[in-house]
Order: structure tokens, then C-alpha cells, then sequence
């Protein structure tokens, strides 16, 4: 099939979006959610955390399971659940149905964001990855802060079902899409699928995330950390881990990881806090409290795709450090000032996720990247959800000022984090080799078209030259 891979990353970027987007656009919902099918206050928390924690939870399993089944198969399927799944919350009767439904979207949006990473690194020359990671970067950064703006213009004209019919129609397109514009690149490699590694990961989020959500006792915290100490010692002694722990000798990657945790926690959390503070505090509706956090999503979203074009041309972490600094500004900043901390806040985001993800990826090896992928994205999704249940417990106990200081104090914490990373086209990692130049740049080998590397299937892809059929080979 004839690859453009510009319209492939456009299917990806609108499939990730929608997926994204329901991570907060139901915040705004929830009042409507409440009067409309008699949910309660907690109801509604498990409406948006059941959504989070399967997440979260079966992403690196099907980052995994992308490397088997190949990673177009696993989006398309992840995206046909995600529509379904969606019709069947916008129908449901009463909230323990629509919780059900929500825990369904998130099994899909599992089986498809991890395979976004590994498709845009195989059809893009390594000139070109960070571009088009700043744009797809971009696209996720702005579904997550667009939910309040768009789902307040949503429920206020159709009610609160249209917040899951939204993804119906797009949904479908970008099916479509995949199936005409994506290529079938084929797995890195055949693994087999860690059951008990899934089992525990699964139960050790979904406990440390109830309790935080419904204030557990101290077992309920020690019982999440017994399971993540069996976690590990489980994954450390089987052959084909979840999590190959050797990706973390990869200082990049590592420190990648801990930063994509603190900006999507801050993200969520902050997120919380805002919606509360202009519709409880300020009297603002839910399209008002929506509309005021323009300046919020447009800063990001002109600042990211610029930063993913520098971060292929200077040192990403000047662009990750001061990205992430002046995000902690903005969150310190607000609410004793509203629009200018708004707008330091996008552009804090901008500055520091595309290099992130760059940084993040640029030194894994082919038959990690389903799991690296998969790694990168449970960790912000598990940022998520902890920032979500985390903040909204330090708002009751104490106060939004509080709960804002901790933000902006643990994004200060994470910014020197940023000077540990390799140097624009440095390598520690372990797939550097003795006669490799320190200067130079390696390229990133993933699963590509037909058993290609990267840098063949990305130099095709962009002179829109013809892969050859799977099938036929």
C-alpha cells in the first residue's frame, strides 16, 4: 500500500484525541450525570476513575500484545470498542451500567494508544520523528485540557449524553482511516502473554486507586505496595516481562518516565481544581467555566508543535526543564491571578512534552518498543488518574490553595530531573556501541513494514513509495 505519513499521523492524532478527551471531558458532565440518572458524588468518581484505572492498567499488557498481533490489527480493534462502547454509556439507565461502559472505553483506549508510538516511529525517518511527535503530542496535550470547553458547549446544547456520542461519528472515520491510510507494520516480535503480571499490576492499581478515591486505611495502601514489591520480583523472573526492567538502563528513558508521571498528574490535578474554583467559586456555568480555559488549551496548543520541531535541532532538555518550570509557575500562580497563569501553563505543557516523548523513545530497540510504549503511557495515565483522586482528597481535607501547592511544588521537584537526560544525540544506554561516535545520533530501530527498520520504512514512507503486502511475502 502507497503510505502518506502525514495522513497516518492525522488517523492517529484523532483517535488518540478522542481517547484522551474522555479522560476529562466527563468532569463537566457530571452535574447533569447526577440529576439525570440519580448518581451520587461517588458514583460519579468511579464514572471517571473505572475509565482511568483499566487504563492505565492494560496498557502495557497491550503494548505487549501489540508486538504479536501487530500494531495497525490492535488500534482498529481498540478504536471499534471505544465507538461501541461509547454508544452504550450515552444509553445508560443508571450509573452502575454507565460505569460498566466507561471500564469498556478504557479497555479500548488501552489496546489502542500504545500502538500510536510504535506506527509514527516506523513510518517517519528519524529527522522527521520529533515533528510529528511535537504535532501528536500537541493533539493528546489538548484533548486533555479541552474537555471542560468542549463538554460545556456539548451538554448545554444536547445534554450530557452527547459527550459520548461525540465519538461516534469521528470514531468511525478514523476505523476507516486506519484501515486505508495506516500500513500493516509488522510485530517486532512473538511473546507470550504474562497473565500474572497483568493479574497483579491490575490489583495493585485499582486498590491504591480506590483508596485514595474512597480514603482507605493505611492496609488498604499497604496492601497496593505488597502487590507492587510481588510485581516486580515476578516480572524480574519471567523470561518475557510486562515491563523489561533493562529499558531503564536507558537514563532517558527513565527519567522520561518519572517526568511523563509528574506533568499528567499536575495535569489532572490542577484540571480538578480549576473546574471546581470557577463553577462552585466563582458561579461561572459549565460552558463558562469551559470557555475560560481557552487561553489554557490555546497556549498549548500553539507552543507544542513548534517545541517538537526544535527538539530535533537543540538540546531537549533546555526545552523539557524550562517547560516544566514554568508549568509549576502557572499552578503556583492561580487562582490569586487567573489568565496569565492559564496561558504559563499551556505553554509550560508545550515546552515539555514533545521532548519528553522524544527523549523517551530514542534509544529503544525493536523488540521492546510495544512495551515501551505501553510503559510511557501507563505512567501517564496512571499521572492521571493519581492526580484526579490525590488532589480532590487534599481540596476536601484542606483547601484549593493546598492542593495547588503540592502540584507546583512536586513539578519543581521533577524539573531538575531534566538535566539527567542524554544530550540531543548523545547515547548511555545500552544500545550504544564502542565505535559509535558520542556525538552521534542512533537511530531508533522499531517494528517496521515488511521486517524493515525504521529508517527504510520511515525514508519510504515519506517519499510515498509502495510496502510491500504481507500477505504476499
Amino acid at each position: 500500500m502507497t503510505v502518506r505519513p502525514w495522513r497516518a499521523l492525522l488517523v492517529l492524532c484523532v483517535a488518540n484525541f478522542l481517547v484522551l478527551l474522555d479522560t476529562t471531558i466527563v468532569n463537566t458532565a457530571a452535574p447533569s450525570i447526577m440529576t439525570t440518572i440519580g448518581a451520587g458524588l461517588d458514583d460519579i468518581l468511579w464514572v471517571i476513575n473505572g475509565y482511568l484505572i483499566v487504563f492505565a492498567a492494560l496498557l502495557i499488557p497491550f503494548g505487549r500484545l501489540g508486538d504479536r498481533l501487530g500494531p495497525r490489527t490492535l488500534f482498529v480493534a481498540g478504536l471499534t470498542l471505544f465507538v461501541v462502547t461509547s454508544v452504550l454509556c450515552a444509553l445508560s439507565p443508571q450509573p452502575g451500567w454507565l460505569v460498566a461502559f466507561r471500564v469498556g472505553q478504557g479497555l479500548g483506549a488501552a489496546m489502542l494508544v500504545p500502538q500510536s508510538l510504535v506506527l509514527i516511529s516506523a513510518i517517519f525517518p528519524a529527522n522527521r520523528r520529533g515533528a510529528a511527535f511535537g504535532i501528536f503530542t500537541a493533539v493528546a496535550g489538548i484533548a486533555s485540557v479541552a474537555g471542560p470547553t468542549l463538554g460545556g458547549l456539548l451538554i448545554a446544547q444536547f445534554g450530557w449524553p452527547s459527550v459520548f456520542l461525540l465519538n461516534v461519528p469521528i470514531g468511525l472515520a478514523g476505523i476507516v482511516g486506519a484501515l486505508r491510510m495506516v500500513p500493516p507494520i509488522r510485530a517486532g516480535g512473538v511473546h507470550r502473554f504474562d497473565v500474572v503480571g497483568v493479574g497483579l499490576i491490575s490489583v495493585c492499581l485499582i486498590g491504591f486507586i480506590y483508596a485514595l478515591v474512597e480514603s482507605g486505611s493505611a492496609w488498604m495502601y499497604a496492601g497496593s505496595a505488597l502487590l507492587l514489591v510481588l510485581f516486580v520480583l515476578w516480572e524480574r523472573r519471567h523470561p518475557e516481562p510486562l515491563v523489561p526492567f533493562v529499558l531503564y538502563r536507558d537514563r532517558g528513558y527513565a527519567v522520561a518516565t518519572v517526568i511523563t508521571f509528574v506533568t499528567s498528574y499536575a495535569t489532572t490535578g490542577f484540571l480538578l481544581v480549576f473546574v471546581l474554583h470557577t463553577q462552585n467559586v466563582m458561579g461561572m456555568d459549565a460552558f463558562s467555566s469551559g470557555v475560560s480555559a481557552l487561553p489554557w488549551t490555546l497556549a498549548l496548543s500553539a507552543v507544542a508543535p513548534v517545541a517538537g520541531r526544535f527538539a530535533d535541532r537543540i538540546d531537549g532538555r533546555i526545552l523539557l526543564g524550562a517547560g516544566v518550570l514554568v508549568f509549576a509557575v502557572g499552578v503556583f500562580a492561580f487562582p490569586q491571578s487567573f489568565t496569565w497563569p492559564l496561558i504559563a501553563i499551556g505553554v509550560g505543557q508545550g515546552l515539555a512534552i514533545a521532548p519528553t516523548t522524544t527523549l523517551a523513545l530514542r534509544h529503544i530497540p525493536a523488540e521492546r518498543a510495544g512495551a515501551a510504549s505501553g510503559v510511557l503511557n501507563t505512567a501517564r495515565q496512571i499521572g492521571a488518574a493519581v492526580g484526579a483522586a490525590l488532589s480532590g482528597a487534599v481540596l476536601l481535607a484542606f483547601s484549593a490553595h493546598t492542593a495547588l501547592t503540592v502540584l507546583s511544588l512536586t513539578l519543581l521537584a521533577a524539573a531538575p530531573l531534566s538535566l539527567f537526560l542524554t544530550p540531543h544525540g548523545g547515547s548511555d544506554g545500552p544500545h550504544r556501541t564502542e565505535h559509535q561516535p558520542a556525538g552521534h545520533q542512533r537511530t531508533v530501530p522499531v517494528p517496521s513494514v515488511d521486517g524493515e527498520t525504521a529508517d527504510r520504512a520511515g525514508r519510504n514512507a515519506a517519499e510515498g513509495t509502495q510496502f510491500p503486502d504481507p500477505r504476499r511475502t
